[in-house]
This record gives structure tokens, C-alpha cells and sequence, in this order.
């Protein structure tokens, strides 16, 4: 069983509790060009834009981190054309809102396997993680080339060397927890899909364990800050229960 996360003593009396974490599946930047007549990485530049507008809006609405599912590590089945041009989306993004993110508060970091990535954008992850450490705002985590069935193997990969070393010689599902990319991070409390599509697409397996979920046909270009706070409002008067009665 998943270990009940960290802020459960936030729920309220009767069960009902706000998000402080959300997690968001971000879905239908392409159909939304397609539908459009546009080239799909249109869809992705106005996706880039929605999450800019998400990060400056969630703190006001009590969200204290944002975890964004970006790229999978099954989107490099897509075009070379598309992937290079998220890759450059990415990029930008990290670059154009440096700045506003260190004003803001913003701590931003990234999980997924890097060793894949071009190496100039991986000194970028670690250029903008190092930049904004001290941000306390609101923490922005970004899944790149993420799947969570990898981040497990990789996971147990590091428990098995702790426990080959001697370190740990009866290992708990906090151990493999502490393994994981998102070590240190609360669990989600809401995990949000927009685009109509109702699979979890291997994001975030373990740690979404006792999370709500939130299925929404809006595509992510327009995804809206009030979407947002219409869904926190609404998952707010769910009854979590973590197992018990």
C-alpha cells in the first residue's frame, strides 16, 4: 500500500480538504492545432504560453507545487521534427522566464531520465534548478523524457545499490520512495487530464497512489486559471480518506 501522503493532517473534519499539490497531465496542445489547420508545434507554443499563465495563477489559489507532465518517454515515437521542436519550446521557456520565476518565488526542477536529452539542455535544467533553490513560492516540477514505470526501475536500481552497500538491510516503501526522481516532494493530492482523455499515461504511478483524479475535455492551450480554480473548488469537497472509513 502507497504511503498516505505527507499532507493528510490537511484534511478537514469532514473529509473535505483543498490541493496543495496538483499534478497535470498536459493534454491536446497538437489536436488543438490540428483542428485549427495549423503545424502541431503551434499547439505546443500556445501550450507553453497556458503554462506561464498556470504558474503565476496557482500560488493565489493555494497551490504550493505544480508538477507538469511535458514530455514522455514514449513521445520520441513522434516526428523528429516534433520532438526537436518541444525540445526548443523547452528551452525557450527556461530561458524567457527565468527571470519572472526568481521575482515570483518560483523554484523550478525537473524529474525524468536526463541521459537522453542533448547535453546543452540538460545544463540548462541544472542552470535554472540552481538559480531558483532558494524560491519558496510556489515549486514548479517539470516531468521531461518521464514515464513512471522507468522512474520505478530506476528507483529500485538505487535501492538494490543501497542494499547491496549495506545501507539498508530491511527496505520499506519509504525507501523506494526516497529512490524515486520526486524524493522529498509531497505527493500529489489532484491529478488533472485535460484534453477529454480519461488514462493516467504512466505519470506519477506511486506517488499518485491516494490522489484524486480530475478529467476534463478542455484542450491544454485553453486551459484556463479558471479551470483551474472551478476544479480545486470542486475536488475540494471530496472525502479523502486514505483507506480508512
Amino acid at each position: 500500500m502507497a504511503a498516505i501522503p505527507a499532507d493528510a493532517a490537511a484534511v478537514t473534519a469532514d473529509g473535505a480538504s483543498r490541493a496543495r499539490h496538483v499534478a497535470i497531465i498536459m493534454d491536446g496542445n497538437g489536436r488543438w492545432a490540428t483542428e485549427r489547420g495549423w503545424p502541431r508545434l503551434v499547439g505546443h507554443r500556445r501550450g507553453a504560453e497556458r503554462v506561464k499563465q498556470l504558474v503565476k495563477a496557482a500560488p493565489d489559489m493555494g497551490v504550493e507545487w505544480l508538477t507538469l507532465y511535458a514530455f514522455s518517454t514514449e513521445n520520441w515515437k513522434r516526428s523528429t521534427a516534433e520532438v526537436l521542436g518541444l525540445m526548443g519550446i523547452f528551452a525557450r521557456y527556461i530561458r524567457r522566464e527565468a527571470d519572472a520565476m526568481a521575482a515570483e518565488g518560483v523554484r523550478m526542477r525537473f524529474i525524468g531520465g536526463r541521459d537522453r536529452l542533448d547535453p546543452a539542455l540538460r545544463d540548462l535544467f541544472s542552470w535554472i534548478e540552481a538559480r531558483t533553490v532558494g524560491n519558496r513560492r510556489l515549486n514548479l516540477t517539470v516531468a521531461i523524457n518521464y514515464g513512471g514505470r522507468d522512474e520505478l526501475a530506476r528507483a529500485a536500481a538505487r535501492l538494490a545499490g543501497r542494499i547491496a552497500r549495506g545501507e539498508i538491510t530491511h527496505p520499506t516503501e519509504a525507501d523506494l520512495a526516497a529512490c524515486l526522481d520526486t524524493a522529498g516532494h509531497p505527493d500529489p493530492d489532484l491529478v488533472i487530464r485535460t484534453s477529454g482523455e480519461t488514462r493516467t499515461s504512466n505519470f506519477l504511478p506511486f506517488q499518485a497512489a491516494y490522489a484524486e483524479y480530475e478529467f476534463t475535455p478542455v484542450l491544454w492551450p485553453d486551459f484556463t486559471p479558471a479551470h483551474l480554480a472551478e476544479i480545486l473548488d470542486r475536488t475540494s469537497q471530496r472525502q479523502r480518506r486514505f483507506g480508512g472509513a
